[in-house]
């Protein structure tokens, strides 16, 4: 078993590599992400609250027998949505990773996993993700946690579906690595399609 599983982060982006600012082929993008046949989606708190009105009014089946892991990076307790996330019909369970210092919430989540002590350590979350079996780790998230994962060297692959648009002010500012540059590697080519007006770039991060 590898120590680490396989992490790779697919997203939607602007021509100058924003992920606000535009409409993404929604449809499109969640069909590619179906590629890695993830054992776990990595989000960021940010991107379950963007999406807690949607979540709040949405359709719940109950969780998904077959679907992948919800892992919620929460160092500060700000998620609540707990039960509407297992209950979506997109993933098998959710599951909080949490720090030492992480204060109790209204809304405790059914499982949590502590590992760091002021934020979450990625590395350790990843190693523990991989002892419970996780083969492979899709992130689905913002900019914050891929440049995180990019700054720690924890990520393997950067799939990209670029849009023809430019973000502009709207969202230029909101970029896949982060709101800082991310550090200096190469990265290399191991695919490119072009679907209908988009292309799909993925690249294998080099060490």
């Amino acid at each position: 078993m590898r120590e680490l599983p396989h992490v790779v982060a697919h997203v939607a982006v602007s021509l100058e590599g924003a992920t606000t600012g535009f409409e993404p082929d929604l449809a499109r993008f969640y069909a590619l992400a179906q590629t890695w046949h993830e054992d776990v989606t990595l989000v960021g708190a940010d991107t379950i609250l963007a999406q807690k009105a949607a979540l709040a009014h949405g359709p719940r089946p109950g969780p998904a027998p077959d679907g992948p892991l919800l892992a919620v990076v929460d160092s500060s307790a700000r998620v609540h949505e707990w039960r509407a996330l297992r209950d979506a019909g997109h993933w098998s369970g959710v599951l909080a990773l949490r720090a030492a210092s992480t204060p109790k919430s209204g809304g405790e989540p059914p499982e949590k996993l502590v590992v760091g002590r002021e934020r979450v350590d990625l590395r350790a979350a990843l190693a523990a993700l991989a002892a419970r079996g996780a083969a492979t780790v899709r992130v689905d998230s913002g900019g914050a946690l891929i440049g995180a994962l990019l700054a720690k060297g924890l990520l393997d692959e950067v799939s990209l579906l670029v849009h023809p648009v430019f973000a502009g002010h709207g969202g230029g500012h909101h970029h896949w690595y982060g709101p800082s540059h991310p550090p200096a590697g190469t990265f290399v080519l191991a695919g490119n399609e072009t679907i209908g007006d988009l292309v799909w770039l993925r690249y294998q991060v080099s060490r």
